[in-house]
């Protein structure tokens, strides 16, 4: 299994906030975000990780540059205008069944590693993780039918009792819907999430225990607050 890092955005209601930081290196219990997701991805059992991070806030490329890692990183440098942009520009990369993380979503290492197992039991073209916990500015809502599968992705699905908790898994068929998305000029990855469902992929829901989205200073402590429950995360060597 490889993975994916989305980690391109500009974080820009941290830096609203006050926090300057560019988000990929904002520290969680002493650890930057990227490093703990490259961390936890390598600990659910990715062999190679790719990872894009944006043109502007160079030290997030040096510091990936820098560091020594426990699996070979693939690093790509590029301004997207969409998280949907991002994946794209990393399917080059993905090219077998994938795990997908987001650098903003903070979780238990052993709730990725289940996921995951989970996941490779299922058949279908990918899964999404789930969650009941909701702790985002702007949810993504998920339906699923008695089978776990998604029957819809969106705000006209509400009310459901799930939304997605930042993180994926998928196999590489996703990708043959790529260019038909962007001639649709879909603007975000939650936007392709629905399309492929529509499409008639099937994707399946996996739900997980809680998950921080990290978006503004307040959720930082809120993450630190919650990391302190997996104590041997902190410590954890990968």
């Amino acid at each position: 299994m490889k993975a994916g890092i989305i980690a391109a955005g500009l974080g820009e209601r941290l830096k609203k906030s006050g926090v300057f930081t560019p988000k990929p290196l904002v520290k969680i219990a002493g650890e930057p975000l990227i490093k703990r997701a490259i961390r936890a991805a390598t600990y659910a059992g990715a062999k190679r990780i790719a990872c894009i991070v944006n043109e502007v806030e160079k030290k997030v490329s040096a510091y990936l540059r820098s560091q020594s890692w426990p699996v070979p990183l693939d690093l790509v440098v590029k301004t997207t205008p969409s998280s949907m942009e991002s994946l794209f520009n990393l399917a080059p990369f993905l090219d077998e069944p994938f795990l997908l993380l987001t650098v903003d979503a903070v979780f238990s290492f052993d709730t990725l590693k289940e996921f995951v197992d989970r996941a490779k039991t299922l058949g279908g073209d990918g899964a999404l993780a789930i969650t009941q916990y909701v702790d985002d500015e702007k949810p993504l809502w998920v339906k699923i039918g008695s089978d776990s599968r998604i029957i819809g992705i969106g705000d006209e699905f509400r009310p459901t009792p799930y939304i997605t908790a930042g993180f994926y898994f998928f196999r590489p068929a996703i990708f043959e819907l790529m260019e038909r998305a962007r001639e649709k000029n879909l603007s975000a990855l939650r936007y392709f999430l629905s399309y492929l469902v529509k499409e008639g992929f099937a994707i399946y829901g996996i739900q997980v225990q809680k998950v921080i989205d990290l978006d503004y200073p307040e959720d930082i402590k809120k993450a630190e607050d919650f990391l302190r429950g997996q104590a041997h995360e902190y410590i954890r060597d990968i």
